[in-house]
């Protein structure tokens, strides 16, 4: 892929994300802030970040790698793209009866195991921090419905 369709592959997706943010609804309480500012202005950056590597592409500026010989595919494509979507079926298949963090972490240490790294127990542990301070964060300061941290538990 030549690095001008990648960038207009990223421009495709920051005005399907812009026409997201577009329909996000309002707040019915009086809000100085609204909930589309953070993403409108992230989207507005990757946008813009977008436009200027579209331009840097077309004036060729931008090197295509993939002509390069020295470059090769690694090594177990077919099980990285596997264990990516086995990541994403776990955690949708186990967050109702299991709750968030566990099914996130799983879900965290498949896609790690996509990028080489080992599964074992600092994979785990790491997995499972991070789910843990997405699940704080998200549903306890936020008040984002994500459900129970540990459905068995009642937690």
């Amino acid at each position: 892929m030549t690095p001008l369709r990648v960038a207009l592959a990223l421009l495709l997706v920051c005005a399907v994300a812009a026409w997201q943010v577009s329909v996000i609804p309002q707040s019915l309480m009086e809000m100085t802030v609204g909930a589309s500012l953070v993403p409108a202005g992230v989207v507005a950056g990757l946008s813009l970040a977008g436009a200027c590597y579209a331009l840097s592409a077309l004036r060729g500026h931008q090197p295509d790698e993939s002509l390069n010989p020295e470059q090769t595919a690694l090594p177990g494509s077919l099980a990285r793209l596997l264990s990516l979507l086995a990541g994403g079926a776990l955690f949708m298949l186990l967050v109702v009866p299991l709750g968030f963090v566990l099914p996130a972490a799983l879900c965290g240490m498949c896609i790690a195991r996509a990028f080489d790294a080992p599964l074992g127990g600092k994979s785990l542990l790491i997995c499972s921090a991070i789910a843990a301070v997405f699940w704080l964060v998200f549903a306890r300061l936020l008040g984002v419905g994500l459900g129970p941290a540990f459905a068995p538990l009642g937690i």
